[in-house]
């Protein structure tokens, strides 16, 4: 099977007729009008759906989808990871990266030392930060990169690996 992207996560029910309230894990809020097939992952299931309609609602997404018609079906999708084939993925601009795409990369320094591997991103709404994680005879040790141009001095995808200056005194 396909691997896929998870673009949101169903929070609630939406009205008396099998809408969805779906929390966006999305940059792109617009993109679920073009959506005309999703897959809905809960307890390590996964079943597609057909898009009725779709529109954004504040800061969330109201889904309708075919197969889902009332209460009771839309309750059973409370949870559910909202996915997508990553083949249906919107391509981004040169230098910019889905999340998912930047966890697991090897991070080292400028002067090529090691730190670690992005094991999460936390976004903070200015910023994100790179979490970066690495194991020793010491433990587990974890640096917080900012993902900032004059910091992230290269992503090199090819290569699983991230190149960065970092600020005095970060380590």
């Amino acid at each position: 099977m396909e691997q896929m992207a998870t673009i949101g996560k169903v929070i609630n029910t939406q009205g008396v007729v099998g809408g969805l309230k779906v929390f966006p894990y999305s940059d792109f809020p617009e993109r679920v009008k073009e959506l005309s097939r999703v897959f809905l992952h809960k307890d390590q299931e996964m079943k597609a759906y057909s898009v009725d309609k779709a529109f954004v609602h504040g800061r969330f997404w109201v889904l309708h989808l075919k197969g889902v018609s009332g209460i009771s079906e839309a309750e059973a999708c409370v949870g559910a990871l909202l996915q997508i084939p990553l083949s249906e993925r919107r391509k981004l601009p040169e230098h910019t990266y889905y999340l998912d795409q930047i966890i697991g990369l090897k991070v080292y320094t400028v002067e090529g030392r090691f730190l670690g591997e992005v094991a999460d991103i936390i976004q903070t709404g200015g910023n994100d930060v790179y979490v970066v994680r690495t194991e020793s005879d010491g433990g587990v040790q974890e640096v917080l990169i900012p993902a900032l141009k004059k910091v992230v001095i290269n992503i090199d995808m090819q290569a699983g690996r991230i190149d960065v200056d970092l600020p005095e005194g970060l380590l």
